[in-house]
Formats: C-alpha cells, structure tokens, sequence
C-alpha cells in the first residue's frame, strides 16, 4: 500500500473536471432538502439534465453497446454496486473512449467520468456509489466515431449522499492510502488474453451533505478528484470523480497486459492532497 504525499497542487493542476463537479453541487446545495423532497418523484429529472452534461450533443440509444449492472433495490444506499460493461459486435472497429455516469437524482448527479485510453482493453468498469433518491441511473459513452450512446438503469435506494460516515476498522492507516489488486479474468467467456485490477483509495468522500455527530454541523465535501492509472508507461484509465462515489473509492476494471513490471497510480482530492503509488504486475511474473 501507498499513501498520500507532500504539498497540494496548484490551481493549474487540478483537472477541469471539478469545475462540473462542484458548479453541479453548489447548485443543488442552494434548493433546500425540504424543496428537494417536495418534488414530485414522478418527475424525470433527465430531460433537463442531459443538455446540461452534454450540450449540443444526440444521445443515441446504446442498448445494444453497453450495460449498467446495479440492485433494483439496494441494501445500502450509501455503498451501492455498479458496473458499466462494453457489449460491442465481434466486428465493430469501435472502442469506448469515454463513459460518464450519471446518477440522476443525485445533489451532484454527475458521480464519474471514467476516460479509456486506446489499447487498454478496458471493456468493463465496476464501483460503489451513493443514491440519495429512487432513480435512474445513466451511462454514456463516447465511442471512437465521436458519438454519444446512453443506456439506463433503475435503482431504488434513498439517502446515501447524506448518510453518515462508517467508523473507520484501521484508523491508523493514512488519508490516501492505495491498495492494487491484480486477478485473472473469471468470468464465462471472458478473453483469456484480459486480466482485472482494483484501485482501493482510503478517503472519507465526504459529499458535504454529512453531519458530525458531535458537533452537529454538516463536514465539508472532500472527495477523490481524480485518479490516473498507468500499466509501466501505458497510461491506462483516468477517473474523475464526485461525491457520489462512496467512501473509500473503489475502481475494479479489465485490462490487456503488456511486458510492463509495475503499475503505477496517481490521484489528488478536491482539497488539493495528491497521492500515488507504485505496485508489482503479477502478470509479468
């Protein structure tokens, strides 16, 4: 494990991807949760949303190219599973380059933006997020040919972006903290020439909607920002992240090996702490 390093960032370095984040959450922290509650839940917030997330864009129907995986009904609405999952044609030249998930009741519906970096094989993309309301949940990738195909999955949970943080079971273990994991591909018919891993990052994510419970005031949002993945010098996958992303994020993904030694994993929170860490490839072994 690895953890977190010196000083913050500049404002520079920060990707452009927290402006959407935090623009989208100063808006919807400004309604008041007795309004937010008032609003009828039969009304869809999505055709509202999507010309916000993609201006002067089509969403195509991407059925047939990608899938969510999530709960009808969640046990826990503050650590809710999703995995996003390309289903491309044997012969379609076409890859994902970028897939954005979008959790539409959410105060910051916007939960991630997971960019695919060419000759990844990336093909599926798996995390845990909150769900503050009964919702759809939106994917959409942006494919190789430049358009936009949006799938959707229905979940019922209520309350994850304000439910209190968990106790921590390692208090000892530091703010930023990594973990990889590296697994053989398992599941039935998976490519033989596909491995997985899994970034773990130690992070509160406070969404900003949680109260202390000794001081009853509401803890500031602190979120994992972004996270790069790189496989040696083969940068991999870049997560940019919101509050909707649970605490202690997790990314789980596929990937196509190459003759690399190490990976190596860099981040930073909306508070400017950066952290990274370098970690053994088995599959070079």
């Amino acid at each position: 494990m690895r953890t977190i390093q010196g000083d913050p960032p500049s404002n520079g370095s920060r990707p452009a991807g927290r402006r959407m984040f935090l623009g989208a959450l100063a808006g919807a922290l400004a309604v008041s949760p007795r309004l937010r509650a008032e609003t009828p839940s039969a009304q869809d917030p999505w055709p509202a949303l999507a010309p916000q997330i993609f201006p002067g864009q089509v969403l195509r129907d991407g059925s047939a190219l990608l899938t969510i995986e999530a709960p009808y009904r969640a046990e826990d609405a503050a650590v809710v599973p999703i995995a996003l999952r390309t289903t491309f044609p044997a012969l379609d030249p076409r890859r994902a380059r970028k897939i954005t998930l979008v959790i539409d009741a959410n105060p910051s519906p916007v939960a991630a933006v997971f960019t695919i970096e060419p000759e990844s094989g990336i093909d599926h993309i798996a995390t845990r997020v909150r769900v503050d309301d009964y919702t759809n949940v939106h994917a959409v990738a942006e494919l190789t040919d430049g358009n936009l195909y949006a799938v959707t999955r229905y979940v019922k949970a209520s309350g994850g972006c304000s439910a209190p943080a968990l106790k921590q079971t390692a208090d000892s273990i530091p703010l930023g903290t990594l973990r990889f994991r590296e697994f053989q591909a398992t599941e039935p018919g998976a490519d033989p020439d596909r491995r997985e891993a899994q970034v773990m990052v130690r992070h509160p994510n406070y969404s900003g909607m949680q109260m202390d419970q000794i001081s009853r005031l509401y803890i500031p949002a602190d979120f994992v920002e972004v996270l790069r993945i790189w496989q040696g010098d083969q940068l991999l996958l870049t997560v940019e992240g919101g509050i909707s992303i649970s605490e202690n994020p997790a990314f789980r993904f596929s990937f196509k090996p190459n003759e690399a030694k190490t990976f190596r994993v860099e981040g930073g929170d909306s508070e400017g702490k950066r952290f990274s860490g370098s970690f053994p490839a088995q599959s070079a072994a």
